[in-house]
């Protein structure tokens, strides 16, 4: 039950803990990724990687955007934003070195293309673009390498994610996929 101010008035608290004037916006969906629930185990592809998982579901089931030759878009179960979404190649490597050249060219198309998308879809001004490489660099799974393109509007930064550690998102993934899918620009 939500707690806080109705019209000016506060609200009677319903359950433990003490009244307040707060509001409530329960999250519990991120606790799967608090807990690092899907983490791979290990650094092999068969150590429990879920870039090497996805592919093998279908394309609603897996969050798969387009899937290509050498590499596929994603999008990602705990975004930034509405259509945060991962470029991975299929083939397990951890670092952009070891991409070879057909790789490289499809996943900088790919890149371009989800921008193509963003901007049909979803009108974003602008974008966050790229890769952490390594665990010290922030990768979440450095084991296989993501590249995130992350669209941003004006104004989409508020206090949520800093004061209550929340992020708002007005969309569920499966409709976001469906609607990039579908705006996904084709050879």
């Amino acid at each position: 039950m939500l707690t806080g101010m109705q019209d000016s008035e506060p609200i009677e608290q319903v359950g433990a803990g003490v009244p307040d004037s707060f509001q409530r916006l329960w999250t519990p969906h991120r606790m799967a990724y608090i807990k690092g629930e899907n983490k791979p185990t290990g650094t092999g592809p068969d150590d429990g990687c879920p870039f090497c998982e996805i592919p093998k579901l279908s394309d609603g089931e897996g969050l798969i955007v387009a899937r290509g030759e050498a590499v596929y878009a994603v999008l990602n179960l705990y975004p930034y934003n509405s259509g945060h979404l991962m470029v991975c190649p299929y083939r397990h490597v951890a670092d952009y070195a070891e991409l070879d050249a057909p790789e490289t060219a499809e996943l900088a198309d790919f890149t371009k293309r989800a921008l193509t998308a963003l901007r049909t879809s979803a009108g974003a001004q602008g974008f966050n673009v790229g890769m952490n490489l390594g665990a010290v660099a922030g990768a979440g799974i450095a084991a296989h390498l993501h590249q995130h393109v992350v669209p941003r509007w004006g104004g989409d930064t508020n206090f949520m994610p800093i004061v209550g550690r929340t992020r708002v998102l007005p969309q569920l993934l499966r409709d976001t996929r469906d609607i990039l899918a579908e705006a996904w620009p084709r050879d």
